[in-house]
């Protein structure tokens, strides 16, 4: 009961006042009549917080989402589904669900009563535009009485988690260099290597029979590591995502780092369809292989969180890649760049591997004055000429560009020698 009449309303409270108001007018002034209003205004509050109270609804909740990945951009669809266990037939309810506020204002919805065993379902929509994992939950109903003078609220303990996917672009199909498919179609074939036992070596995944370790590359790595039976010819491919700080501009989904994280997740959509085998290496520290049946998902989850590193290098970023190095062709999306910082990344031109750099300047995502803008477009370009130079193919990206048009570029051949001469040219001519 304490609990009830803590849950009166305005107007209960209200009610409330007045009977008091009344009492002492009516004792005042003498008047019986004014007494008995006072009376009646005292109990309605009292009546309704007392059916409040003791109203023991048994409720059952179910939340659906549609669906659990969504887009940025994109609308889910969030389904409620309420049973009515009990045998008491239930008022109108005021249901309530909360929500992060990257996803809207909360939903307010009424259900009409419920019979006895009888179930119903409500939904709404949310939209969000910022990646991320959000939890939607928990659903609170509000009791209250017909007259509005009392409401209580009951909360479920159950929450549901939507994802929030980065922006995935379709593709146009072109070919790629540096991967073992042979002739024909750009699609991933695995040809055993009879005879012997390959040398080569990877790290322990779970499952693997330990009579396959190798203890020499184990003692020198510091890692478990077994050997390959067969080494397998396949298109492989390595995304490589810059997350450092420093390397881009921008705020909120317009960042030029949103548009990185996209590009990323679009590509690797793209070859993973194609029948490449797929790995995902960030400067946070996320190395995914999106090569399972869930991999897709899993590798959409992990980009969906990712975030920007105040204290990342390349130089960790080179090694996290060279860690499990294997030939084929490598694709890294970063930002700004110096001299030096290309330079490093010459050490994943090794063993036949074939890389591509989307290279974004992200100080096109800026309004800077012209003789900063121009500065800057000096320091891109010696950045870029630099990892032209260590043999990377350069597609360059500034703001307002779409991954569509820019993608046939990374399959370039002879272009690429041509826009190399333009790029010394330029930045010979901003130092002379």
């Amino acid at each position: 009961m304490r609990e009830a009449l803590r849950g009166l309303t305005t107007r209960g409270r209200c009610f409330v006042a007045a009977a008091a108001a009344s009492a002492i007018a009516a004792l005042i002034l003498g008047e019986k009549d004014l007494l008995r209003v006072a009376a009646l205004l005292g109990v309605l509050p009292l009546l309704a917080a007392g059916y409040v109270g003791r109203t023991r609804y048994k409720l059952a909740c179910s939340r659906t989402l549609d669906p659990h990945r969504a887009q940025v951009g994109a609308t889910a669809r969030v389904v409620l589904r309420l049973q009515n266990l009990s045998r008491l037939p239930t008022g109108t309810l005021l249901l309530e669900d909360r929500l992060p506020y990257a996803l809207g204002s909360r939903p307010r919805l009424v259900l009409e009563r419920l019979g006895a065993h009888q179930a119903s379902s409500v939904a709404y929509s949310v939209r969000a535009d910022v990646r991320g994992r959000y939890e939607v939950g928990p659903l609170v109903i509000r009791l209250t009485d017909p007259f509005g003078l009392c409401e209580l609220s009951r909360s479920f303990a159950t929450v549901d988690r939507l994802t929030v996917i980065p922006q995935v672009v379709g593709l146009p199909m072109v070919r790629l260099a540096g991967e073992y498919a042979g002739t024909g179609e750009n699609r991933a074939r695995s040809v055993a290597v009879h005879g012997e036992d390959d040398a080569a070596t990877r790290e322990y995944r779970h499952g693997d029979d330990l009579r396959r370790v190798h203890w020499r590359s184990t003692a020198r790595v510091g890692e478990l590591m077994v050997r390959r039976e067969e080494q397998p010819w396949e298109s492989r491919v390595t995304v490589v995502l810059d997350t450092r700080a420093v390397a881009h501009r921008g705020e909120g989904p317009t960042a030029s780092f949103e548009w990185t994280v996209s590009a990323a997740a679009s590509i690797a959509m793209h070859l993973r369809h194609s029948g490449y085998k797929l790995r995902l290496v960030t400067g946070v520290g996320m190395d995914v292989d999106a090569n399972e049946i869930d991999g897709e998902g899993a590798l959409l989850d992990h980009l969906a969180e990712v975030k920007l590193s105040p204290d990342g290098d390349i130089a960790t970023l080179v090694e996290r890649v060279r860690r499990r190095s294997d030939c084929g062709l490598l694709i890294g999306l970063f930002g700004l760049l110096s001299p030096a910082e290309s330079e490093l990344l010459a050490g994943l031109r090794g063993s036949g591997t074939t890389c591509v750099a989307l290279f974004v300047d992200s100080t096109t995502w800026l309004n800077l004055p012209a003789a900063a803008r121009e500065e800057s477009g000096h320091r891109h370009e010696a950045a870029a000429l630099g990892l032209l130079r260590t043999g990377w193919r350069v597609v360059p990206v500034s703001h307002g560009a779409r991954l569509p048009a820019l993608w046939p570029q990374a399959a370039r051949g002879t272009e690429g020698f041509a826009y190399r001469a333009a790029m010394a040219e330029t930045v010979s001519g901003g130092r002379l």
